[in-house]
């Protein structure tokens, strides 16, 4: 008995019905990047593992999915090194390239590779899928898209307000209610600074990020479990538990961070932030200019384990559906120095398409004429009726129309079956009566209505009532 076929975990196939959603998420945020003046670049899914490694933290290194040397890759390893290696070190001799873990490092890499042919600021976006080794659960995938949006080669804040302009508009044309949690990872140094652990920034953030899955007590408990003193646990707790304004809880930290100059430095970038933003969504006599209504909120929590990161960090959480982020990105100051190329700063965010596809369906969001591509299926009743729709059909597709021809005259009953499954709006019947009269049924299969109609009727009436529903 042959195998069933399976796919691997984490990973998934698209329908029709499925790609279509998706290209509306894709088209949606690809149209929003463009308002910007972001450009569209692809790197390749395989990078050299030296460029992946170390660049996502000890956690991140371990999810890297390794892609095994082609060839004789045993001939280079003595039985005795196989016997004797560990994991870590036959890596290394077996394995050269690696599945890219996210966007982000691959276009630092890009940036260096291509500096003399790119212009700075270089404002690029990305749309393709990552792989992490994670364990799969409801919106973590192993293979997923990432829809990621940069800057590089400019230290001003204005970058961020942008991002936060981008996230803004992307959600408001997706119809999804979503928060933006904000924190700067300056702000987080200056806290183990002041706590008297500034040597332990990783293990302190790493643990703080975790707090809304894992709560307060738990955080401590890996806080404690990793070496941290007691006393610096108990010194961390007041300011994970601020509250207030965003201005607020600003004003607090300063007083906490008083003695940390790159806490203040991260004080200071925020409050700059959300001034600009605030400027931004005013109205200032522009007339139609809509204020926003993006919630936009401090929060010290988060922490975002990327090493890479070196200032403002962001976060976007849909607040009608429990689920992870979906959204998220932030300012990382030295990135393309890993690669030889020092002192670029740089900012984007990425969007997560799995997880955006999953709240637009749980929330039923998406349009319902999503599904039809086809504008017109020719349903015929012999081959002869089949030719002369051939010959239309050809006409309408060079006026730019989506036509198909249902490839053999069977019953009517099965064709418009197929035009129902479909979702075809519209199907052009063709038999003996219509030839003779150098004309087609044109038939609406919402109303059921029918008219003889010639090939420039057909046509006006196409693009009348595809444009009316476009307008809707």
């Amino acid at each position: 008995m042959a195998q069933k076929p399976s796919i691997p975990k984490g990973t998934r196939d698209f329908s029709p019905l499925e790609m279509a959603r998706r290209n509306y998420i894709f088209d949606t945020i690809k149209s929003v990047f463009s308002l910007y003046g972001f450009q569209q670049i692809e790197t390749p899914a395989m990078e050299n593992l030296s460029t992946l490694m170390g660049k996502y933290g000890e956690e991140g290194d371990k999810l890297l999915f390794k892609i095994l040397n082609s060839g004789d890759w045993k001939s280079a390893i003595s039985h005795e090194a196989l016997d004797q290696a560990t994991i870590g070190a036959l890596t290394t001799k077996v394995s050269e390239k690696g599945l890219r873990y996210d966007l982000t490092v691959p276009f630092a890499r890009f940036v260096v590779q291509h500096r003399e042919e790119i212009q700075f600021p270089f404002k690029r976006y990305q749309i393709q899928p990552v792989w992490r080794a994670d364990r799969p659960q409801k919106g973590r995938y192993r293979e997923f898209y990432q829809c990621d949006v940069d800057v590089v080669g400019t230290n001003s804040l204005l970058s961020e307000v942008e991002l936060i302009q981008i996230v803004e508009e992307v959600y408001r044309r997706l119809g999804i209610r979503v928060s933006l949690h904000i924190n700067n990872r300056k702000i987080l140094a200056g806290i183990a600074e002041v706590i008297g652990q500034p040597e332990r920034i990783i293990d302190i953030t790493v643990a703080i990020d975790k707090l809304d899955k894992l709560g307060i007590d738990n955080v401590n408990k890996e806080l404690l479990d990793k070496g941290l003193p007691q006393e610096a646990v108990n010194a961390l707790q007041p300011i994970l538990n601020l509250s207030g304004t965003n201005t607020e809880k600003l004003d607090q930290l300063a007083q906490v961070l008083a003695n940390s100059e790159t806490g203040l430095k991260g004080i200071e970038e925020l409050r700059t932030i959300f001034a600009l933003y605030a400027a931004s969504t005013q109205d200032g006599n522009l007339g139609t200019y809509e204020p926003s209504n993006l919630q936009v909120e401090l929060d010290l929590c988060l922490a975002r384990g990327l090493n890479y990161y070196t200032g403002a960090i962001f976060e976007v959480k849909a607040l009608d559906v429990q689920i992870g982020s979906i959204t998220g990105g932030g300012r990382y100051d030295n990135l393309t120095g890993i690669f030889g190329m020092p002192n670029v700063s740089g900012v984007g965010i990425s969007f997560g398409a799995d997880r955006i596809y999953d709240v637009l369906a749980e929330l039923n969001l998406y349009p319902e004429n999503l599904q039809s591509t086809t504008q017109l299926l020719f349903a015929t009743f012999g081959e002869q009726e089949l030719l002369y729709a051939l010959r239309w059909a050809k006409a309408l597709r060079e006026k730019g129309m989506s036509v198909e021809v249902y490839p053999e005259p069977t019953k009517m009953k099965k064709q418009m079956g197929y035009a129902d499954a479909k979702h075809i709006p519209y199907v052009a019947i063709v038999g003996g009566d219509e030839m003779a009269a150098g004309k087609v049924m044109f038939k609406n299969m919402q109303s059921g209505e029918q008219q003889l109609l010639s090939l420039d009727e057909l046509t006006t009436q196409l693009y009348t009532t595809l444009h009316n529903s476009t307008q809707l």
